[in-house]
């Protein structure tokens, strides 16, 4: 398996409760996961443990058999090779498109960074859009272009939270259109966690129902929902 996730435990130090307990999955090579729960179920949680955000007090975490974190290893997240795109997309105000998408390409000379660019943003069609400035774009072109930022590494896992809580109603069939033909092209092994079953039932080829910390069912969306 792509990546083996296996009897993660946590709790956050002022809870006396397990936030995340006994979780284990097993998720093959692009493949799209959706996490669902509701609202303090800990779906976020597993993300920030797969960054590295949070460290777990039992399991394993492995991606393509490289050891993320276990009893004796723990990498450091700017390390793992991980895209994430946050639930408000986190777009540095200050910094034209471009920017935003050259900020984690950090080993890479200044041609090949801008070959780089182009590259994702043409890849969520956004192709004319490097020197505007995130206030210039709809909440829709923002998500893209936190999703170009995300994929403009190439990490090895793409993580989402929440990523059309923020989106108008009207919008949210069309972005969620757009996202997964993105994903699709770029052939990248996908988690994004949500409340709303439509979203997993469109994007996810796998769903995952959390509930107070534990994984209670695991299935395609039709199986799920």
């Amino acid at each position: 398996m792509y990546i083996d996730i296996k009897n993660l435990d946590f709790n956050y130090k002022n809870s006396k409760e397990k936030t995340i307990d006994n979780f284990s999955i097993d998720i093959k090579k692009g493949e799209i996961i959706a996490i669902l729960g509701e609202s303090g179920s800990g779906k976020s949680t597993i993300l920030r443990l797969i960054s590295g955000l949070e460290i777990p007090s039992s399991g394993h975490i492995k991606v393509d058999n490289r050891v993320l974190v276990d009893k004796n290893n723990f990498i450091q997240p700017e390390k793992r090779g991980v895209g994430m795109v946050f639930q408000d997309y986190a777009l540095f105000p200050h910094m034209t498109v471009g920017q935003n998408i050259k900020f984690g390409l950090k080993d890479m000379k200044s041609k090949e960074k801008e070959i780089r660019v182009n590259e994702v943003l043409n890849l969520v069609d956004l192709e004319g859009y490097k020197k505007r400035y995130p206030h210039e774009l709809s909440g829709g072109q923002q998500q893209r272009i936190a999703l170009a930022r995300a994929l403009a590494p190439r990490p090895s896992l793409l993580l989402m939270d929440e990523p059309f809580s923020n989106l108008d109603a009207n919008l949210k069939g069309k972005i969620r259109e757009e996202l997964k033909k993105i994903i699709d092209k770029s052939g990248i092994t996908s988690i994004f966690v949500t409340h709303d079953k439509e979203d997993a039932i469109n994007i996810a080829h796998r769903v995952i129902i959390l509930k107070e910390g534990e994984l209670v069912k695991v299935g395609s969306p039709k199986e799920i929902l």
